[in-house]
């Protein structure tokens, strides 16, 4: 099993959400050969827009925003497709030389398709390095975890203002401005989002603060706009429908008699008793504490999808026997642990949380599964910069008439069922796709979805649509 790396976000990489960066110059606009997943090559644009980093700033700076448009195969193309990666963090571009290739190709049958890296991310890289002294690494308790994090924001965000970065700028509703100045720079009446995820996030703000400039939207894996951080109590909803997964397997069945009460004894006792791991940070080796919310933080990430949810019954029984060699997979560097980006936190500050759901986060943490661990940073860095909130209008529900297409599958463990549904019912002129077994990354996971997604922007009327995939396969214990 290859390592997976613990990050903010609760391992975005084992969520699949954060890809790698395109390895392209980014200040050579023009026509080039892209290179997508397993090699695959075709023809594309690199092109730049510029936009302000603060609008509310009249004295902000310029920053430069990147995408890479793949040209339409159709002699009358629609609406310019762009599509919104996850995270906040993840990139289009990224996104795009990786399994979600094929479809982008296959939308230019309908239109151009715009990968679309975010203000702050992959060719709209806006926020530089920094190289601050590294703060001691914290024990990875809840409390190790909160304090080292804040400290370290504070720190990057007055290093960052000290060189004239407009880091008020990052905030979901900037970005969706950058959606339409992207539009009028395309040349387009209107656009065409397609996202997942935090994407999901982004194209509602647009759908409310530009709706007339936007088409359609085919989003998956719901984030809604005060969903920021996920209610505790519906993941435990979520997990148990992952333990009734056990009764498929009565030898399984027998060694995990309930998978919850596994886990919440394992996050207990190491909570209480951090367990000693050797790791490195920033080239050296370091010696770290593994507390349980660590291990509640890789668990958020593993539930994303069937093939990494699979592994937390034999990882818990390991725990929970005191072999705790598999955390090496896991925790083998700290880098994305312990250092901050810079857009990715900003953005998730900035989205914030109402005070009625910070009230119950607060209520239902300590007894669910995985606490309030799965949103990491949030809302642990909640206040840390004053005023940066975007308040309740933002995330008000809104009425949206826009046609949709909204897709999840039914093991998605980042962005649950119950939270979805919240999303799905602002929503008046949509239609569903369900694909029972499949997980956050829902878009690549059933190949009838890459056909649906084509109809649908094409402009065909799609209909409520099921469909299956096998159960996850648990490795025997």
């Amino acid at each position: 099993m290859k390592q997976i790396q613990m990050n903010r976000r609760s391992v975005l990489a084992a969520a699949g959400l954060a890809l790698p960066t395109l390895a392209i110059a980014q200040d050579a606009a023009g026509p080039f050969r892209f290179t997508g997943w397993r090699g695959a090559e075709t023809d594309a644009e690199r092109g730049f827009l510029e936009v302000p980093e603060d609008r509310s700033d009249p004295a902000s700076r310029t920053i430069r925003l990147g995408y890479v448009r793949f040209p339409s195969t159709s002699p009358t193309p629609g609406n310019p497709i762009v599509y919104l990666s996850g995270g906040p963090g993840g990139t289009g571009t990224g996104t795009a030389t990786g399994p979600r290739f094929p479809i982008f190709m296959a939308l230019r049958a309908v239109a151009d398709v715009i990968a679309f890296d975010q203000r702050g991310t992959g060719l709209s890289a806006s926020i530089p390095p920094l190289d601050l002294a590294p703060l001691p690494v914290p024990p990875l308790t809840r409390a190790g975890l909160t304090g080292h994090v804040r400290e370290a924001y504070r720190a990057a965000w007055d290093a960052w203002t000290a060189r004239g970065i407009g880091m008020r700028g990052y905030t979901t509703a900037e970005s969706a401005d950058d959606l339409d100045a992207l539009r009028a720079h395309l040349g387009a009446e209107r656009i065409d989002l397609w996202g997942i995820s935090y994407g999901s996030h982004l194209a509602l703000s647009a759908l409310g603060r530009h709706p007339n400039r936007i088409g359609r939207v085919a989003l998956a894996s719901l984030e809604g706009q005060d969903q920021t951080v996920k209610r505790p109590d519906r993941l435990d909803l979520y997990l148990d429908r992952v333990d009734a997964l056990l009764d498929g397997d009565s030898s399984l069945r027998a060694a995990v008699p309930s998978l919850p009460a596994l886990m919440r004894r394992v996050h207990a006792r190491m909570e209480a008793e951090p367990v000693p791991l050797t790791s490195t940070y920033r080239s050296a080796p370091v010696e770290v504490q593994v507390g349980g919310f660590a291990v509640q933080m890789l668990a958020g990430g593993l539930i994303a999808n069937p093939s990494s949810l699979a592994l937390l019954p034999s990882l818990y029984l390991d725990l929970e026997a005191g072999d705790t060699s598999p955390l090496a997979r896991f925790f083998g560097r700290m880098e994305a642990f312990l250092d901050i980006a810079g857009m990715p936190e900003t953005m998730d500050l900035a989205s914030g949380i109402s005070p009625a759901r910070a009230a119950l986060v607060a209520e239902v943490a300590p007894t669910s599964v995985l606490g309030d661990a799965l949103n990491f940073p949030m809302p642990h860095l909640s206040g840390v910069v004053p005023g940066l909130d975007l308040g309740e209008t933002f995330r008000a529900p809104l009425t949206i008439d826009t046609p949709a297409l909204l897709v999840a599958g039914t093991l998605d463990g980042r962005t649950p069922l119950e939270e979805q549904a919240e999303v799905v019912d602002q929503f008046r002129n949509r239609s569903r796709i369900m694909v029972e077994n499949a997980g956050h990354n829902v878009f690549e996971a059933h190949p009838e979805v890459q056909d649906l997604l084509v109809r649908f922007f094409a402009g065909e009327a799609v209909s409520d649509t099921q469909l299956t995939l096998p159960p996850p396969a648990f490795p025997q214990v």
